[in-house]
């Protein structure tokens, strides 16, 4: 995530429905006159004070692709010194803007603002990686040391009074000035954000505001660094019995999890991507129920890594902030900038789909306790459902696994993006840049037509100790052409066990999903045209959609004829297996949907209590119990382990957006499907052009309003997901 977004946020107006419709002709998004942004960039330049940083890490990249991050001379001392010269170097920057003598206009203010900083940007960048992907005891006393004082550097700037009179003035002055329409949504923006995060108090109000986030921002680097040493964990299958039904890849990564950590036998580490498998095809149930157990409870064992009073601790300052800020809550605090705006808004879809998704929780549990015997519980429901799905559609995922082979399905997004928006991706060697571990490989994006260079992308595919759980995307460098455009350089980080020397990696279809979905994020960032950086980041609950909306390519039918085919014999997946996959394309939509809805309804019961709980065991189990959360199923991230929410604010009281995204994904999913032409080239070019390019540059529901013609319609997505239509 940009720095800058802790300043500027989205404020998108769109509803899902009911809302009045803007015409559909134009996105509103019109590129400023290069000249004058020129001028602009010349005016900013020069309020900024000339400054030589002394760090290493704050030297300006030097390398291929103008410049590109020196992973390999990054440590945690010299990534320390680096940040807190970097924050010295801003807090100048700043001053000087602030401190102007000239009347404040929007170069010598917003503008200037945009560039200030870019010293610290650099050392951002590094650090987000030594934190996610690299961790280890060096680095997470770092973070212990430099997150207070990062979170501090940030009110300081929010605190700044003259800064604010400054940029409230361009704003409120917008129209006697005569900005055009991206600079004065750029100036309301940066005065609204301002005022969201205090600028408003008084001195004794942002003195206690500032007490809380450096407060808050230690207990996030806690949070985050117990859940990583629980998830460093694993359970030990010491005879190959244990391991009977594992297919034969999950089993290899199994014995080579535990060969890396000089354990006999298999290692079933305790991370999603190593656990969900066991659980779908273990045929040991004991063995099932430890594994589930270890996993769902990491954080919650009351040891050390126990994260409850953390979490706990964490709420009650979230809302001491709000209250101070005069909302009733965090989550209306925190949806002020989002497209739903209200905590009601963004419950009235989860309550619309959740009622049908527990509906067919009930018939999926009932299908698998009949071929069970017995009750079904949260450890069976993976296995069993697979047990059902052989049965009703004479489909094993076993038999899909073999048709996706990792390499391949990076080749078939690849394909998909040089179909859709013409971005041809070129493998790079890996001593063509630095890299921060010896897994990660490199390409070059370049575009089709022009051959114009775009940038570099970064994949980092494998699980070790140290790097966060999951899959993420990262920009180390976004586009604008505000202070000169360069390439481009993104991320995509994954957790898929390292298989042997010279062994395919077999993953599944979820697998191959996340990873279009997180591709789908750099692909956002590779189609930019903002000139202004701050424009890149949209609001939380639109920034899914794009990702979302690319996993469909995944089962469309050039995907499956080029790329998905048998890792051995190398004939494309058949289309009696592709006819089963269709058929079964909604199986188990009841517990892919209560597991990740349930989440999300309690994150936002969490965010909007009047009272924060204490107990938040006993507050998530209330919570559900309030729900009426079928007992066969956990919420997918239970409140312990749950990085989206208390690493950072950035999903709090926003988990629900994926689900908001998922809407304008399926209506739009059902645009191209309508077409008879999944790859259809005007759609594609204009949802690149409308969607991707612009950014945040215009209101986001009016963008999608000039994509779709309309507003997105919430039946698309009960469709996708088998559900009835009301």
């Amino acid at each position: 995530m940009d720095r800058r977004q802790l300043l500027i946020g989205g404020a998108s107006l769109m509803a899902l429905s009911g809302c009045a419709t803007a015409g559909a002709g134009s996105a509103g998004f019109v590129a400023p006159d290069p000249a004058a942004v020129a001028e602009e960039a010349r005016i900013a330049r020069a309020v900024l004070p000339a400054q030589t940083p002394r760090a290493e890490l704050l030297q300006p990249w030097t390398g291929p692709y103008e410049g590109v991050p020196p992973w390999n001379r990054m440590t945690a001392e010299k990534l320390k010194a680096a940040l807190i010269e970097g924050i010295e170097l801003q807090r100048a920057d700043i001053n000087a803007i602030a401190n102007n003598p000239d009347a404040p206009t929007f170069a010598n203010t917003i503008v200037a603002l945009e560039l200030a900083g870019g010293p610290l940007d650099l050392a951002s960048n590094l650090y987000g990686v030594a934190t996610s992907n690299v961790g280890g005891e060096a680095y997470e006393a770092m973070d212990v040391e430099v997150s207070p004082l990062l979170s501090a550097a940030g009110d300081e700037i929010t605190f700044n009074e003259p800064l604010f009179q400054r940029i409230k003035t361009v704003a409120d002055n917008a129209d006697r000035d005569g900005l055009n329409a991206q600079q004065k949504r750029l100036a309301e923006r940066r005065r609204d954000a301002f005022i969201r995060s205090g600028a408003n108090l008084d001195a004794a109000g942002k003195a206690e505001l500032g007490r809380i986030n450096t407060a808050l921002s230690n207990a996030f680097t806690s949070f985050g660094q117990k859940v990583v040493a629980d998830e460093n964990t694993w359970t030990v299958i010491p005879t190959e019995a244990g391991v009977a039904g594992l297919p034969d890849s999950n089993k290899s990564a199994a014995r080579n999890a535990a060969t890396s950590r000089n354990l006999q036998g298999w290692a079933i580490v305790n991370t999603r991507s190593s656990v969900d498998p066991f659980l779908t095809f273990a045929d040991d149930r004991a063995l099932r129920e430890q594994v589930w157990r270890k996993f769902v409870n990491r954080g919650d064992n009351g040891d050390r890594n126990d994260t409850n009073s953390t979490i706990a601790e964490i709420v009650r300052l979230r809302q001491q902030r709000a209250t101070l800020l005069g909302y009733r809550n965090h989550a209306e605090w925190r949806m002020q900038d989002t497209m739903a705006k209200t905590p009601a808004a963004a419950m009235s879809l989860m309550e619309r789909v959740w009622a049908p998704a527990k509906a067919r929780v009930a018939e999926e549990v009932a299908d698998m306790r009949a071929i069970a015997g017995f009750d079904i519980e949260p450890w069976d429901y993976l296995y069993f459902a697979e047990k059902v799905r052989k049965q009703k559609y004479d489909l094993d995922q076993n038999q899909l696994k073999p048709y996706f082979e990792l390499r391949a399905v990076r080749q078939a997004s690849f394909y998909m993006a040089e179909r859709l928006y013409g971005f041809v991706f070129t493998p790079k060697p890996q001593s063509t840049a630095p890299v921060f571990n010896e897994d990660v490989t490199l390409y070059e994006v370049t575009d089709k037509t022009s051959g114009r260079l775009i940038g570099l992308y970064y994949a980092d595919d494998f699980s070790r100790p140290g790097k966060r759980s999951g899959a993420w995307m990262t920009t180390y460098r976004s586009f604008s052409t505000l202070d000169g455009s360069k390439p481009i350089l993104a991320s995509n980080n994954n957790n898929f066990t390292k298989p042997g020397a010279g062994e395919p990696l077999l993953i599944s279809l979820d697998d191959a999903e996340t990873l279009f979905h997180e591709f789908g994020h750099a692909l956002h960032y590779f189609s930019s045209v903002v000139t202004y950086p701050s424009y890149g980041n949209t609001p939380r609950d639109f920034v899914e959609y794009p990702s979302q909306v690319h996993e469909h390519w995944v089962l469309s039918r050039p995907i499956l004829d080029q790329f998905m085919k048998h890792h051995e014999t190398g004939a494309p997946m058949p289309q009696e297996l592709v006819d089963k996959v269709e058929a079964s394309a909604t199986f188990n939509q009841g517990y892919a949907t209560v597991s990740y809805l349930s989440s999300a309804l309690v994150d936002m019961d969490l965010h909007t209590q009047a009272t924060p709980p204490t107990d938040i065991d006993a507050f998530e189990k209330a919570s559900l119990d309030r729900l009426g959360m079928p007992k066969e199923i956990v919420m997918r991230h239970r409140l312990p382990q749950f990085n989206h929410l208390f690493t950072s604010d950035a999903y709090s009281a926003g988990y629900y957006s994926y689900l908001w995204s998922e809407v304008m994904d399926a209506d739009t999913w059902a645009y191209f499907e309508q077409s008879g032409d999944v790859f259809n080239p005007d759609i594609g070019g204009r949802f690149k052009s409308v969607i991707l390019a612009p950014g945040n540059t215009t209101d986001r529901g009016e963008a999608y309003r000039a994509f779709r013609g309309r507003d997105p319609d919430v039946a698309a997505l009960l469709r996708v997901r088998g559900f009835p239509v009301s």
